[in-house]
């Protein structure tokens, strides 16, 4: 059974940072694209950041230049490093992987509110 667990939302003022974290079990990890997705109330979830099994990095334009996708494949963990934060980066953050094109699996997300 595979699960994606993500931890360290909460509440930051503006211009602070937060660091998301995913673990991951029942699932290959190293040969997994691991990423970052995000939905505010009302609104379609976006992706914020993907990492590939190889390394390979990919943000939205909203977060370029903010935010850092990195992982540690002997921790199965996949992080986000989410810095200069602004209130519109108030969503629910969930971890994403899949691997090859297999099936995708969804963490239950973590809550991220920034205050202005």
């Amino acid at each position: 059974q595979v699960q994606l667990v993500e931890s360290g939302g909460g509440l930051v003022q503006a211009g602070g940072s937060l660091r998301l974290s995913c673990t991951a079990s029942g699932i290959i990890f190293s040969r997994a694209a691991m990423g970052w997705y995000r939905q505010a109330p009302g609104k379609q979830r976006e992706l914020v950041a993907v990492i590939t099994s190889g390394g390979f990095t990919t943000y939205a334009v909203s977060v370029k230049g903010r935010f850092t996708i990195s992982r540690d494949n002997a921790k199965n963990t996949v992080y986000l490093q989410m810095n200069s934060l602004k209130s519109e980066d108030t969503c629910t953050y969930y971890c994403n992987g899949r691997v090859s094109s297999g099936p995708e699996y969804w963490g239950k997300g973590t809550l991220v509110t920034v205050s202005s």
